[in-house]
């Protein structure tokens, strides 16, 4: 694992204060990792998200694949169009980006869309659903050129979506619980501070019975592991919350989540003993969430499976899981790739450069190995049997 080459500790003293005094409101004087997680990085004063508005990209913590050119906003894009086309081009069709960051993957959506599908760009109306106020002032400078409009859950009304919900890189960002399990039961992993204000870990009875319903729903027994004992990992129960309320708001069309992530049986597999959190500190990685606090990306791996079970429970049937790599592939980014080895109209220079970043998007031991998680809801049968571009490769295995 790469670790940070800065071994100084720089943390966000107001929002540790914050923490402390949160832990000290609570009667057991501790709090579930899943709110010091959410104070960390969605707190609207000092959280990470609120105050570093260079956090992402080349400057920041992490990139993520808007980062690497406009090929990838340009691929959604004729996924969209398709999405579209399947409903016979209607006047009215929904693109709701989720989490929108800096606001370069709408900008790639929508300058492609005004220059090579301008019927299909005219009629969209793109909402973008952003936590972060810094990201969503820079999202409006970046696109006050656009038709675009910013809105909250509770200003979405149930059933009143046709189009896609979309989003990149975002469930990952969800505060997660922690558990461990000790004696063969299950044990959540609790946040408090000791006599010098440091914050430590103690484990206690879990805080709600979701997470054991949470393991139900993916159908995994992790107490029938032999040597279970010492297991640690994460529980996402934000993600089902999140797609109770997607499929609320949606009335015909399509759900996309682009993320790194797992499905369950991976996700919990008795191998993998300390789960998958991991933070982001300058392009570093690290698995320390009470180093840097406030500075740095916490992050847990995405549990596919929750997602498709959850969904199923909330009326939205699953129309493929792959992966990037193979999703961009079949949108069109192999022609791409031919396009350079044919090197019409491009430098040596302009050709390696390409190639560069469009490997990268497609790169199994990166970018490419995300997970493609499609989900649909108030199709016809007709319009069910239209394959969607993105998953006509077969996933590989």
């Amino acid at each position: 694992m790469n670790q940070p080459q800065l071994t100084i500790n720089n943390n966000n003293e107001s929002l540790c204060e914050i923490i402390r005094q949160s832990i000290a409101e609570i009667p057991e004087q501790r709090i579930t990792f899943a709110k010091y997680m959410d104070l960390v990085l969605y707190h609207p004063q000092y959280g990470y998200y609120a105050t570093h508005p260079v956090n992402i990209g080349k400057q920041g913590d992490f990139l993520t694949s808007p980062h690497w050119g406009s090929d990838f906003g340009e691929l959604l894009a004729e996924q969209f169009l398709q999405m579209w086309h399947i409903f016979q081009r209607p006047n009215n069709f929904t693109l709701v980006e989720m989490g929108a960051g800096k606001g370069i993957l709408a900008e790639q959506i929508l300058g492609y869309l005004k220059q090579t599908h301008l019927d299909f760009f005219q009629i969209i109306e793109y909402l973008i659903v952003e936590k972060s106020e810094v990201l969503k002032a820079e999202q409006k400078q970046r696109l006050k050129s656009y038709q675009v409009r910013w809105s909250d859950w509770d200003e979405i009304s149930h059933n009143s979506i046709t189009g896609c919900f979309f989003s990149n890189e975002l469930v990952d960002a969800f505060p997660v619980h922690k558990f461990r399990i000790e004696n063969r039961e299950f044990r959540e992993i609790y946040v408090t501070s000791d006599s010098q204000g440091k914050f430590v870990e103690i484990t206690d009875k879990i805080s709600t019975p979701e997470i054991a319903e949470y393991f139900k729903l993916v159908d995994i027994d992790l107490l029938s592991f032999p040597n279970v004992d010492g297991y640690q990992s994460e529980v996402n129960l934000q993600a089902l919350d999140w797609i109770k309320i997607l499929s609320d708001r949606l009335l015909k069309g399509y759900l996309l989540t682009i993320d790194y992530g797992y499905q369950a049986a991976r996700y919990y597999n008795p191998v993998r003993r300390e789960g998958t959190l991991q933070c982001y500190y300058q392009h570093h990685r690290n698995n320390d969430p009470y180093w840097n606090i406030g500075r740095q990306d916490i992050t847990a791996h995405v549990d596919f499976t929750a997602l498709e079970k959850q969904g199923n429970l909330c009326g939205l049937e699953i129309l493929g899981l792959t992966q990037q790599g193979l999703f961009l592939m079949a949108l069109g980014l192999g022609d791409r790739l031919n396009e350079l080895s044919n090197n019409q109209g491009f430098s040596i220079e302009e050709v390696f450069r390409r190639r560069e970043v469009l490997h990268s998007l497609i790169d199994p031991m990166g970018l490419g190995n995300f997970g493609v998680l499609v989900q649909s809801k108030g199709l016809t049968e007709e319009e069910k049997k239209e394959i969607l571009k993105g998953l006509s490769m077969p996933p590989m295995r």
